[in-house]
């Protein structure tokens, strides 16, 4: 027997050891793995029942919150803590457990590539965590989100007007960005006021955003806890050109607007 294979006061060597102590360790991982929850099972856990509990909110409390808060939060988690902080106090679990500050990457359109509007991005979660995801077998939250993006996309941005602004109304232009893209929306509205992005004016016109989109968010979480909410865009751009798309085609694309293939009808 070599050396290193030696036998310790039991009898065993130590490269027996190492392999019990392998078989140990690979023991281990398994018996924790196997209590892990399966994927199916994770799906029902207890924040994934729906409706959560929800208690009408006010809208321009709401809008206020929203506001101060985007200078902590930006949009789209400023959003998300207007309502959720108020439920938080009104109502308790499951809205204390939820991890609102982890949502700033919504900021400038996702971590600033000037996609969505993390207003609109944090819109349509609270919708969809309130009211519950399509398929756990209701469609107001989806259909709310694309109201939200329809109106947000035709309004005369910035709607709300707070308190105590911290810019001056005035110095505040209004543009209507016929998108719900952060990009398209800032832009239009930096070129309106000739501010660069990172002026005081520009940071509060995207917070009262953010209040404009929890203000009306509000509004139609109230009217349908009231049972009163009815779906009011009309956009349906995968049935009418065969692709997920906005509103305004042309105005990137210009007259150049690639047609999508429509696949055959059997």
């Amino acid at each position: 027997m070599k050396e290193k294979d030696t036998l310790d006061e039991k009898g065993l060597s130590r490269r027996q050891v190492i392999a019990g102590a392998g078989v140990l360790a690979a023991g281990a991982a398994m018996a924790r793995f196997a209590t892990m929850p399966s994927i199916a099972s994770a799906s029902g856990g207890p924040t994934e029942k729906w409706p959560w509990p929800y208690v009408k909110l006010d809208p321009a409390t709401t809008a206020e919150l929203a506001y101060n808060e985007w200078y902590g939060l930006f949009c789209g988690g400023a959003v998300i803590s207007s309502v959720f902080t108020q439920l938080r106090e009104k109502v308790g679990e499951p809205y204390r457990s939820f991890p609102i500050d982890s949502f700033v990457y919504m900021e400038g359109g996702l971590v600033g590539w000037g996609t969505l509007c993390g207003s609109n991005n944090g819109a349509a979660l609270v919708a969809n965590m309130i009211i519950g995801p399509r398929i756990a077998g209701g469609e107001a939250a989806h259909h709310m989100s694309s109201d939200m993006l329809e109106w947000y996309s035709n309004a005369s941005m910035p709607v709300f007007v707070p308190k105590n602004p911290k810019v001056n109304p005035d110095q505040i232009p209004h543009t209507v960005s016929e998108s719900p893209l952060c990009h398209v929306s800032v832009g239009k509205w930096m070129k309106a006021a000739n501010k660069p992005l990172g002026s005081p004016e520009r940071k509060d016109r995207c917070a009262r955003v953010a209040a404009s989109v929890a203000y009306h968010l509000v509004e139609m979480l109230n009217a349908w806890k009231d049972g009163k909410y009815e779906p009011a865009s009309s956009w349906g751009p995968v049935s009418e050109f065969g692709i997920n798309a906005q509103q305004n085609c042309m105005e990137c694309h210009g007259g150049d607007v690639p047609t999508a293939p429509i696949a055959k009808k059997s």
